[in-house]
């Protein structure tokens, strides 16, 4: 008595040599059916184990044919393959293959930590070439910037007293600051600038009947009496 039904064998193929020479153990399983019986009864003593050892020597072959990343990367190609294979091989037994599907594939331990250093070395090479970018990217702004204070000392001095404030706001602690940095800052002459542009900016009408504004000087304490 012949079984129609579809029915399934698993077969390995241990320690055999991809096309780059890497020993891999395959493990994989075959769904076939009987599709004449009459040639399945006559024309082989055991379909059985005739189709289990077809398979196994398709799988050899293949993996000898095959490179190892194209072994673990390409599974639904290399299953499409093996059952044309095996069933080139069966169909003068009266046997119809209908899938063959790859379960796993083993390599060396040795080879699987080569591959995870490779990986992590890869990994890093790729962060070290954004960070790069990104510095480069970094180092043209700045060039700009200096460009831009250069031509204008006054926003220099108002991007220092900036950053001093950043520092105690997002710290809140206290910064000394040398005397000769605010000197160097001009806080005075910033201070006149900006109450000399906020008053003009009040009285846009008296600006074309004062005269230009002279260098800022202090008051004197002297005072005048009338002979």
């Amino acid at each position: 008595m012949i079984d129609t039904r579809l029915r399934t064998t698993q077969f390995v193929a241990e320690q055999t040599l991809t096309k780059d020479t890497v020993p891999v153990d395959v493990d994989a399983i075959i769904f076939w059916i009987v599709r004449d019986v009459k040639r399945a009864a006559l024309e082989v003593a055991s379909y059985g184990d005739a189709i289990s050892w077809a398979a196994q020597t398709s799988l050899r072959e293949m993996i000898g044919a095959a490179d190892l990343a194209m072994l673990l990367s390409n599974r639904k190609a290399i299953d499409e393959e093996l059952r044309e294979t095996i069933d080139a091989k069966t169909a003068d037994w009266g046997i119809d293959v209908r899938s063959v599907e790859i379960r796993d594939v083993t390599i060396p331990v040795a080879l699987q930590d080569a591959m995870s250093r490779e990986a992590q070395a890869e990994r890093e090479r790729h962060a070290r070439v954004i960070l790069s970018a990104a510095e480069a990217e970094i180092a043209h702004k700045f060039a700009e910037a200096a460009e831009t204070y250069a031509n204008n000392p006054a926003a220099l001095h108002l991007r220092g007293m900036n950053m001093l404030y950043e520092s105690v706001k997002e710290r809140g602690s206290t910064i000394i600051v040398p005397s000769s940095a605010v000197d160097t800052m001009n806080f005075g002459g910033i201070a006149g600038l900006t109450s000399l542009a906020r008053a003009a900016a009040a009285h846009p009408s008296d600006q074309g009947s004062q005269a230009p504004p002279g260098p800022w000087s202090p008051p004197s304490d002297s005072t005048h009496q009338a002979g």
